[in-house]
């Protein structure tokens, strides 16, 4: 499951780059979408494919019994979800706000233009 789960992280981050490099501004975004979601997984993938149970130490007992899942990668890819769709509301506006000024969506045309 592990090396499944390498070839689609990798295959995300190159669709990403691909997407990143193109000329529109929504293909940069969706690039950039890609790339966190890429991102999310490689944090999930790393710190291990176990089930386990919630990490809750039983009274009387100085650790938890038995295999638990930890929930710091959990708190992290949370954080940078939350994030990720603050980056991605911002930008969903400040492209429709160029488009409407520029009224083109291409990088290159965007630089010519003297507005």
């Amino acid at each position: 499951m592990e090396s499944l789960m390498a070839y689609v992280i990798g295959i995300l981050f190159a669709a990403a780059i691909y997407m990143m490099l193109r000329r529109s501004i929504v293909k940069l975004v969706i690039g950039l979408i890609i790339l966190s979601n890429a991102a999310n997984l490689l944090i999930f993938a790393v710190s291990g494919m176990t089930r386990g149970a919630p990490p809750l130490i039983p009274e009387g007992a100085a650790a938890p019994l038995g295999i638990i899942a930890d929930p710091l990668p959990q708190a992290l890819i949370l954080t940078a979800i939350v994030i990720a769709f603050g980056v991605l509301a911002f930008a969903v506006v400040l492209i429709h706000r160029a488009y409407e000024v520029v009224g083109n969506d291409d990088l290159d045309q965007m630089k010519d233009t003297d507005t």
